[in-house]
């Protein structure tokens, strides 16, 4: 017999047992749920095998200054099963000064690149992460472009890095 992925209330309703009340959210259809950074592996390790099968997205949002923010950071690991078309957000929300949390690669082979994209443009570290390294700023680069308080305008670092000339013979 084939598995089958319980429903999305069901899974809730584990994680709840398991690691406590969990704060979950409905919108338009769409459920989110925030976990601390301490819990967040567990958690996401066990919505995998609930038949999360699909790391969809990790991303984050600098809150800096933004209204009624408690943390400055808001990690977002957007998740699907692939057997009942089912989609989970899940919030896990860090601070400064040295924002960081476990690497998901080990449970979603393809978070390798996509946290090193949050790491490039946020900043955030991942804990175990097999190669943590830039992946679109040049290795020089000792900013983090997307975060609040870095300016529009740059630092002036482009103005340090050698010109890439391409020869169109």
């Amino acid at each position: 017999m084939p598995f089958v992925p319980p429903a999305v209330d069901d899974v809730l309703a584990a994680l709840t047992e398991r690691f406590g009340a969990v704060e979950s959210s409905v919108y338009r259809g769409q459920t989110q749920l925030v976990v601390s950074d301490r819990d967040a592996f567990d958690v996401l390790r066990h919505l995998a095998d609930a038949g999360f099968d699909l790391l969809v997205d990790v991303t984050c949002v600098d809150y800096l200054e933004y209204r009624g923010a408690r943390r400055r950071y808001g990690m977002v690991y957007l998740l699907a099963s692939t057997a009942t078309n089912q989609r989970l957000t899940v919030r896990v929300f860090l601070d400064d000064p040295e924002p960081a949390v476990q690497s998901v690669v080990p449970i979603w082979p393809a978070a390798n690149w996509l946290e090193r994209e949050v790491w490039d443009m946020f900043g955030i570290r991942f804990i175990g992460h097999p190669d943590l390294r830039r992946l679109m700023m040049p290795e020089e680069f000792a900013a983090h472009p997307l975060r609040k308080d870095y300016p529009l305008q740059g630092r002036g670092e482009r103005h340090n890095f050698p010109v890439i000339t391409r020869d169109h013979s």
